[in-house]
C-alpha cells in the first residue's frame, strides 16, 4: 500500500525550522579555538535531521547544501579543523540561507539558487583551505616522523547487517532513505534477505520484513556509518564490522549531491539484489511536492497537559449538559434550586474553558528573544563592540498572535540600543565603565498584563539635543518647563533623531513611531525612562491576549461602548466648580492636584440622546501612553468579559475604535480605542 508522504511534509518544515534555531544557538554558543564537542554535536545532530528529511522528501537543494555545512561540522569534531570564527560566521550565514530555501520551498516559491551556491562554494574552499593549514602545520611540527600509511580497506570498508523490527515504517522511516544517505558515503552495494516474508493473505502492507545485507567502500568512520543509523537504532538489530577481501561488484547508489535534479531513488530486484539508481523528478511529482510544501504554517505545538485539561473540563460540560436536559424535561417548581445549581456549575465550567483554552495559544515569549542573540552577535560585531545580552523570564508565556505582532518592534529597539545606546569599548574604558556593553531583555506578568523592558547600561538620552530638536522642528514652545519624560517622548515622532551620523543600522529618524504605533495596535503601549551616562530602559506593556478582554460597559445615549478595565484609573461624578475651560474651548478637570483634558464621547461619535450635563453623566478617567484623561458617559452598566471582533475586516478602521463585540442582548458594543482617542484629543 502506497502512503502518502505529503502529510508529514508541513511537520518536516516545522521541525527543520526549529532546527535551524538549534543550529544558530549553537554556534552563536561555540567559542574559537579548541572544539566544543557537546555543542558541535548538537549542532551536527540539527544539521544530520535537515539532511535526512529534506532527502526523504525529494528536496535535493536542500540535501546538497546541508551535506557540504555537515562535512565542515564533522571535520571539527573529528579536530581535524580548528574552529575560527570565519568559519563560525559562514556557518550561521549558510543558517540564513537555508532558513530561505526551506520558507520559499514551503511557500511554493523560487529558491535563491545563486546564492545557496556561492555560500557552499565558500563552505568548500572554507573545508579545503582549514584541511591544508592543519595538514602543513601537522608537518611542521614533526618533521622527523615518517607519513602515516594510507588506510588499510579493513578500516574504511565495512559490512553491515540490517535487520529492522517489524513496525520500523510505522514511524515514517524509509530503508531506501538510509540506503540514499549511505550511498554519500561511498560505493554501496545493497542485498535483500526475504526469508521473512509471509504469505500475501498474511502480509500487512505496514510492516517490515525484509533484511539487508550492505557492503560499503569509501574512507567512512565506523562513527559516520553509524551515524546513518542513528534515526532507527532502537527499531532494528544492526551489525558493522570491517570488510575484508577484494572489492565486490560495482553496485552503488549515487551520490545526491552530483545531481541536483535527482529526487527520489528507483528500486529494482535483479538475482537476489537490489540495486539503487538516481531518477530525475518529472514534473508532476515536483508539482505535488511544491504543493504539499506549501500548507499551511499557522500551528502550534501545545503541551498534553494542557489538552488533558480541555478534555476533562469538555466531560464535565457534558455531565452539565445532562443535568439540564433531565431538568428541562420533567421541570417542577420544588426543582428550582437544582436548576439554579446546574446553571451555576454551567457558568464555572464555561468560563475554566475558556481559560484553559486561552493557555492553548500561549507561548513562552523565548520563542521572540531566541533571535535577539543572532542580532547582538552580527550587529555588534559589525559596529565594532562588545555586547552581553542577558535574558531573563523567556518562560513568561503570552498569546501567539501579540508574540507575532511585538517581533518586529522588539527587532528595532534592540538595534537602536546597540548603535546609539552602547559606547564603543574605547569610550566606555574612559567612562570608567566595562569594555563589554550590556543589553538586556526581560519579560513578566503584572496586574493582568504582560511587560517586556529593554535596557543597556550604555550613555543613555541626550536630554538637551532632544530639547533642542524639539524646539527647531515646531514640536515644542520656547520658554515653557517640559518634564523628563515629554522630552523622551520626541523620539516617537517621525523624522525626529540626534544621531551625528546615518548608518544602516539606524539614525534616520524612522522607526521608533512605527515600533509605537504597532504596539498600540495590540492594545498596548510604550514607555521611556533613561538617565545620561547610565543607560535607558524601554518599557512595553501588553495584553495577555487579543481574542478576550475585561471591559467596562459604559452608555452613551441610545449606545453601548466598553472601555478596557486595564486602561480605567477611576470614575468621578464632576461638578461644575472642578471644570475649567482653556482657551474658551477646551475642558480640563480639577483632579488629584492635576488639570486633566475632558472628553465628551457623545460628540465625537455622534451620539443621540445622550447627557450632556456634565453634573449629571460621569467621567471615566483613562491612562494611556503615560497621559490621562476623562471620559464623559452617561451611566456605567457594568464588568465582563468582551470577545474581540475585528472591525477593520468588515466595516474599516475607525479612529479611537479597536474593534467590537457582540452584547448579551445581540447588539453590538465597541471597544474604545484609549491610546486613539488620548490623540484624538491632543489633536483638538
Amino acid at each position: 500500500m502506497a502512503i502518502d508522504i505529503g502529510q508529514f511534509v508541513q511537520t518536516f518544515f516545522d521541525e527543520s525550522l526549529e532546527g535551524l534555531d538549534i543550529m544558530e544557538a549553537g554556534l552563536l554558543a561555540l567559542p574559537p579555538g579548541a572544539a566544543d564537542l557537546e555543542k558541535i554535536n548538537t549542532i551536527f545532530r540539527a544539521a544530520h535531521s535537515i539532511k535526512g528529511g529534506s532527502g526523504t522528501f525529494g528536496f535535493s537543494e536542500v540535501t546538497n547544501f546541508t551535506h557540504a555545512m555537515e562535512t565542515l561540522l564533522d571535520k571539527m569534531r573529528e579536530g581535524r579543523l580548528v574552529v575560527t570564527s570565519e568559519a563560525v560566521n559562514t556557518l550561521l550565514e549558510s543558517v540564513d540561507c537555508l532558513r530561505e530555501m526551506l520558507v520559499s520551498l514551503r511557500e511554493q516559491a523560487a529558491i535563491d539558487e545563486t546564492q545557496a551556491e556561492n555560500l557552499r562554494a565558500r563552505l568548500l574552499r572554507l573545508l579545503e583551505q582549514k584541511e591544508t593549514a592543519t595538514s602543513q602545520a601537522t608537518k611542521a611540527e614533526k618533521p622527523s616522523a615518517p607519513s602515516p600509511p594510507p588506510p588499510s580497506p579493513e578500516t574504511t570498508d565495512w559490512r553491515i547487517e540490517f535487520l529492522p523490527h517489524a513496525q520500523l515504517m510505522h514511524s515514517g522511516n524509509d530503508p531506501v532513505r538510509i540506503f540514499r544517505e549511505l550511498s554519500t558515503l561511498g560505493k554501496l552495494a545493497v542485498r535483500a534477505d526475504y526469508h521473512r516474508l509471509p504469505r500475501l493473505a498474511d502480509m500487512n502492507p505496514e510492516d517490515c520484513y525484509l533484511s539487508w545485507e550492505l557492503e560499503l567502500r569509501g574512507d567512512a568512520s565506523r562513527e559516520a556509518v553509524a551515524e546513518v543509523f542513528a534515526w532507527v537504532e532502537d527499531e532494528c538489530d544492526l551489525r558493522i564490522e570491517p570488510l575484508a577481501g577484494p572489492a565486490a561488484p560495482e553496485t552503488q547508489a549515487s551520490t545526491p549531491s552530483a545531481a541536483p535534479e535527482t529526487q527520489a531513488s528507483s528500486e529494482e530486484t535483479h538475482q537476489g539484489e537490489l540495486v539503487l539508481e538516481r531518477r530525475k523528478s518529472n514534473d508532476r511529482r515536483k508539482g505535488d511536492r511544491r504543493a504539499s510544501a506549501a500548507a499551511d504554517s499557522g500551528s502550534i505545538r501545545v503541551n498534553i497537559d494542557k489538552v488533558d485539561a480541555v478534555i476533562n473540563l469538555v466531560g464535565e460540560l457534558v455531565t452539565t449538559q445532562s443535568m439540564l436536559s433531565a431538568l428541562g424535561t420533567d421541570f417542577e417548581m420544588n426543582r428550582l434550586d437544582k436548576l439554579h445549581e446546574a446553571l451555576d456549575q454551567l457558568d464555572r465550567n464555561t468560563r475554566d474553558l475558556q481559560e484553559h483554552v486561552m493557555r492553548i495559544r500561549m507561548l513562552p515569549v523565548s520563542s521572540v528573544f531566541s533571535r535577539f542573540a543572532r542580532i547582538v552577535h552580527d550587529v555588534g560585531g559589525k559596529l565594532g563592540k562588545q555586547v552581553e545580552l542577558i535574558i531573563n523570564g523567556e518562560q513568561t508565556e503570552i498569546d501567539k498572535t501579540v508574540i507575532e505582532k511585538i517581533g518586529d518592534p522588539l527587532v528595532h529597539l534592540v538595534r537602536n540600543s546597540l548603535d546609539h545606546g552602547l559606547e564603543p569599548p574605547e569610550e566606555r574604558i574612559q567612562q570608567g565603565k566595562p569594555e563589554t556593553g550590556n543589553i538586556m531583555l526581560d519579560a513578566y506578568h503584572k496586574s493582568g498584563s504582560i511587560f517586556i523592558e529593554v535596557g543597556d547600561d550604555g550613555r543613555g538620552l541626550d536630554r538637551d539635543a532632544l530639547l533642542r530638536k524639539g524646539l527647531e522642528n515646531g514640536l515644542l514652545k520656547p520658554g515653557e518647563d517640559y518634564s523628563d519624560e515629554q522630552i523622551y517622548e520626541l523620539i516617537f515622532h517621525p523624522g525626529l533623531s540626534t544621531a551625528k551620523q546615518i548608518s544602516d543600522v539606524s539614525g534616520r529618524g524612522v522607526g521608533m513611531d512605527v515600533v509605537r504605533r504597532n504596539i498600540q495596535d495590540v492594545g498596548g503601549n510604550i514607555q521611556i525612562a533613561s538617565e545620561r551616562g547610565r543607560g535607558t530602559k524601554i518599557t512595553i506593556c501588553l495584553p495577555l491576549t487579543l481574542a478576550i478582554l475585561d471591559g467596562q460597559l459604559v452608555t452613551i445615549g441610545q449606545d453601548c461602548y466598553i472601555i478596557p478595565l486595564l486602561s480605567i484609573i477611576e470614575s468621578v461624578q464632576a461638578r461644575n466648580e472642578m471644570v475649567n475651560r482653556v482657551a474658551g474651548k477646551n475642558e480640563v478637570l480639577r483632579f488629584r492636584g492635576e488639570h486633566l483634558p475632558i472628553l465628551r464621547l457623545y460628540e465625537l461619535f455622534g451620539a443621540q440622546g445622550a447627557q450632556t450635563d456634565l453634573e449629571k453623566g460621569l467621567l471615566v478617567v483613562v491612562e494611556a501612553d503615560g497621559r490621562q484623561v476623562g471620559l464623559f458617559v452617561d451611566d456605567l452598566l457594568g464588568q465582563q468579559q468582551i470577545s474581540i471582533k475585528s472591525l477593520e475586516k468588515n466595516f474599516r478602521r475607525v479612529p479611537g475604535v479597536a474593534g467590537a463585540t457582540i452584547l448579551g442582548d445581540g447588539r453590538v458594543g465597541l471597544i474604545l480605542d484609549i491610546s486613539g482617542l488620548i490623540r484624538i484629543n491632543h489633536a483638538i
